[in-house]
């Protein structure tokens, strides 16, 4: 697959897929990590919360409880949407490559790159999406 870039490429990926894993979600409403996520629920997405931090608390969040990893998923996921500073974003790719089925599409949030992960994802066919932030682009272009 490839990095999606251009302004068709991502209109596409926010119109064809609707379930959002939410890494690095966060339970406080002022930080992006939350209201991206519920800004994306809102608009009918489904948005899974995925933080060690916050599973097992019995805690939900948009419908849904907060998982500790990707494996702990148990619906196909469309898009991993990723809150991790761009140093930590190698860590989940493992994971994520062990997702059955895989993402369409990897979005790594406003100012977080990691080319070498991303390469390692178009490798294996998943889409991948940089520096972009969901909810922004989701109102610019729908």
């Amino acid at each position: 697959m490839t990095l999606r870039t251009s302004v068709p490429q991502i209109r596409q990926v926010l119109t064809d897929h609707k379930v959002i894993a939410v890494v690095g979600f966060h339970h406080d409403s002022m930080r992006p990590a939350y209201y991206v996520p519920e800004y994306m629920h809102r608009q009918g997405y489904t948005v899974i919360p995925v933080n060690p931090a916050l599973a097992g608390r019995g805690q939900s969040y948009f419908g849904h409880k907060a998982v500790a990893t990707l494996a702990e998923l148990d619906v196909p996921v469309d898009i991993v949407d990723v809150f991790r500073r761009s140093d930590k974003v190698h860590e989940h790719l493992d994971d994520i490559l062990a997702m059955t089925p895989l993402p369409k599409v990897v979005w790594l949030q406003l100012g977080i790159r990691d080319d070498a992960t991303a390469q390692a994802l178009t490798a294996r066919g998943i889409d991948v999406v940089q520096d972009r932030c969901l909810l922004a682009d989701h109102r610019a272009l729908l």
